[in-house]
């Protein structure tokens, strides 16, 4: 783990805390709740409340903002990961198909709850395409990430839950 850091004009060096120091769960929850209030582009289809996000799946999600949960989701794995394109995606959201009394195999997630919430972050310029390798996060995305991890490791030292 790399923490970035940046220098004061006294040459003092400040580190800036980055989404590999909190909590996914906080992390991801937080971000969504951000791009439900803050994010026009941001916003789930009509299909988004019947359809299930694979075929491995059997029913819809129950969370009714799980569209935002999923974008939140998906810019994190771009911090984390770097270029990333939806077979890679489509691969982490996957899972297991039961198939009564035959050997379970391995699916992929639905293609449209990746492709379609990383068009949307495209248009809210939070990611962009790397040429025949995929998405990747934009300086504005990476700065929006760094910045809500600073306010949730702000919380935690306030609160004297420390963290990592």
């Amino acid at each position: 783990m790399e923490l970035q850091s940046t220098t004061m004009p006294d040459g003092v060096p400040v580190y800036l805390p980055t989404p590999y120091e909190v909590p996914a769960d906080l992390f991801i929850n937080r971000l969504a709740s951000y791009l439900k209030e803050n994010v026009g582009e941001v916003s789930p289809p009509g299909w988004s409340l019947t359809a299930k996000t694979g075929s491995h799946r059997e029913s819809p999600p129950q969370d009714p903002d799980w569209w935002y949960i999923r974008c939140a989701s998906i810019l994190r794995k771009l911090y984390i990961h770097g270029e990333v394109g939806v077979s890679r995606l489509r691969a982490a959201y996957g899972g297991r198909k039961r198939r009564g009394t035959s050997r379970e195999h391995a699916r992929p997630g639905g293609g449209s709850s990746v492709r379609e919430p990383l068009q949307q972050l495209e248009k809210a310029r939070f990611v962009s395409k790397a040429e025949r390798r995929g998405r990747r996060l934009t300086s504005e995305g990476i700065r929006l990430l760094n910045r809500i991890s600073a306010e949730i490791l702000r919380e935690q030292r306030r609160s004297g839950e420390g963290g990592r």
